[in-house]
């Protein structure tokens, strides 16, 4: 079960952890999305908090609403929300971590890229 933080709306850490979801490719392109009653379920949140995050992936283009079915996820949003993190990552991210690790010394020798088991 996901811990909530104070540092952004629940909604919008939903939507960040679906976003994820589609990322990997679950569900995949096409797929229904899961209820608003089970998500709200299976996070334990109030069914308008998860309204609101599906509302949110629904504005950035990632789902649609077809009517009588639910919400699906549309073709090309797993691309879309690559392109968008990607760039969020370059933009935002990669800057403070690149200057972290310039403080503390640690130069590209020493960065393991390759997952261990």
């Amino acid at each position: 079960m996901p811990h909530w933080n104070d540092r952004a709306p629940i909604y919008q850490q939903l939507a960040d952890q679906l976003a994820a979801g589609l990322l990997d490719g679950d569900p995949a392109e096409g797929a229904a999305m899961p209820s608003v009653r089970a998500l709200a379920g299976i996070h334990m949140l109030n069914p308008l908090t998860v309204n609101r995050a599906l509302q949110a992936l629904g504005d950035e283009g990632l789902l649609e609403t077809r009517r009588g079915l639910g919400l699906y996820v549309v073709s090309g949003a797993r691309e879309r929300l690559r392109a968008t993190e990607r760039r969020r990552f370059l933009e935002t991210e990669w800057p403070r971590l690149r200057e972290r690790l310039h403080r503390l010394g640690i130069g590209p020798e020493q960065l393991d890229w390759e997952e261990r088991a």
